[in-house]
């Protein structure tokens, strides 16, 4: 955690405590309607592009049900319209709007005030294409949101710089609270990610924020968990295999940010990204044509891993390939987060190693797996276990005493996550052998 964060969460007591008390409601306030306002219009673009019924708005699968419905020819056409609309709209964004600022960036800064316009606009750049079928997530889209309405507001209010950050980073925890209905885990997500402590002062601002946020987005989106899951029970056989495979979600994990990162860093910024984009788009029409299910963020393809839904073979393909779009989609230049799709893959894979393992051992239900392994592969990627174990538990209502092996996979793929850098540094000095200095060459041949 850099300084700036660290003062913000650690400050003491704001010199105006009325003021910092009704920012600190009506920034929990304006990234429940925010999130709200982005979450329906998702919907609405789903529905509108797809074109399946207008009551399925609000649904577990409705997505994946309206593309599954959908003709080859339209689920193209969306898709090849999505890579016009990231292509067009991301580079004139870049070549005409003021620099992004980055919510990290925005927490770490003095002045953590982010550009209204360009802010904005890339929210809805990545809510549009998301609901286009983009296969990347859309959870940045509403922090950003409630953190460029939480900095200006405590900016006008005239609160210190260290209560203007405390109030970005707990806007970004409720918007995430607001639009996945966890306001727990938007809390978490703060203090664990944003701030990187638990400090009272920066635990009780992001618990009312995240609460509020999620309670005014109830009035739009309904009070609902976001996966449906059937009841699972803990065994000795999935403590077992979660032991074992933990490990392998985190080299999986180290994997995917590798290469994510790679996508990112080689993403074009001029007009050459809009060629970029249609083609990449296209590709993933065609795709979409025979797997429906990797259109969008991943949560149909996620849902159907929680409920047991898939085969091995089918899971495995759309493992390969979900990887493969996101990864090409990033190096395309589209925007956009990688929460549910990192759950998605992690859910996808655990859906592989269990049937595997079922083959050999003690059956396992490939839904607790499912659910399992998509806390593991998150918690690593996005280096936030505890944020991942308490979003798990907010998104499925899983039972209690799943958290087991669920906290079982996350340690060790985290473990393995963290070692990865140390372990690749050993082994590329046992291929590489030390170099002799040529003065003590020289006297050894003397």
């Amino acid at each position: 955690m850099n300084t700036a964060a660290s003062s913000a969460s650690n400050s003491t007591p704001s010199s105006k405590p009325l003021a910092f008390a009704l920012v600190t409601v009506l920034t929990g306030v304006g990234a429940g309607l925010g999130g709200m306002a982005l979450a329906l219009l998702l919907h609405a673009v789903q529905h509108l592009a797809y074109g399946y019924s207008i009551g399925q708005w609000v649904g577990h699968e409705s997505f994946l049900e309206g593309v599954s419905a959908a003709s080859p020819m339209r689920r193209v056409a969306v898709l090849a319209f999505c890579g016009a609309v990231a292509g067009f709209g991301w580079a004139a964004l870049y070549r005409y709007g003021r620099p992004l600022v980055s919510i990290r960036k925005a927490v770490g800064s003095a002045d953590p005030r982010m550009p209204f316009v360009s802010t904005t606009a890339h929210a809805l750049l990545q809510i549009v294409t998301v609901a286009l079928g983009s296969p990347l997530g859309r959870e940045v889209a509403p922090r950003e949101i409630g953190s460029l309405f939480a900095g200006r507001l405590a900016h006008r209010a005239g609160l210190t710089s260290a209560d203007c950050r405390l109030m970005v980073a707990c806007g970004a925890g409720a918007g995430l609270a607001a639009v996945y209905n966890v306001p727990l885990g938007g809390a978490v997500f703060v203090l664990e990610v944003l701030l990187g402590t638990f400090a009272p002062r920066a635990l009780i601002v992001a618990l009312v924020t995240s609460t509020l946020a999620a309670m005014v987005a109830w009035s739009g989106l309904g009070n609902e968990q976001q996966y449906l899951v059937p009841a699972f029970v803990s065994s000795s056989p999935l403590l077992i295999w979660a032991a074992v495979c933990g490990p392998l979600f985190g080299l999986a994990a180290w994997g995917f940010v590798k290469l994510t990162s790679s996508a990112r860093a080689h993403a074009p910024r001029g007009w050459t990204l809009v060629a970029w984009s249609i083609v990449n788009f296209v590709v993933i029409g065609g795709l979409v044509v025979v797997f429906p299910q990797l259109a969008g963020n991943g949560k149909g393809a996620a849902s159907l891993s929680f409920g047991g839904d898939l085969t091995i073979g089918l899971a495995a393909a759309l493992l390969v390939l979900k990887v493969a779009i996101e990864a090409s989609s990033l190096r395309a230049g589209a925007e956009g987060g990688l929460l549910t799709p990192g759950l998605t893959n992690g859910a996808l894979f655990a859906v592989v190693l269990g049937g595997v393992w079922s083959h050999f051992f003690p059956a396992l239900a490939p839904g607790a797996c499912a659910l399992i392994g998509a806390g593991a592969f998150l918690a690593a990627s996005m280096q936030m276990p505890l944020t991942a174990v308490v979003l798990i538990v907010e998104f499925t209502h899983a039972n209690h005493n799943l958290l087991y092996p669920l906290l079982l996979a996350v340690a060790g793929s985290v473990m393995t996550f963290r070692a990865m850098p140390v372990v690749l540094a050993y082994l590329h000095q046992l291929r590489v052998p030390a170099q002799v200095p040529e003065k003590q060459i020289e006297r050894t041949s003397a």
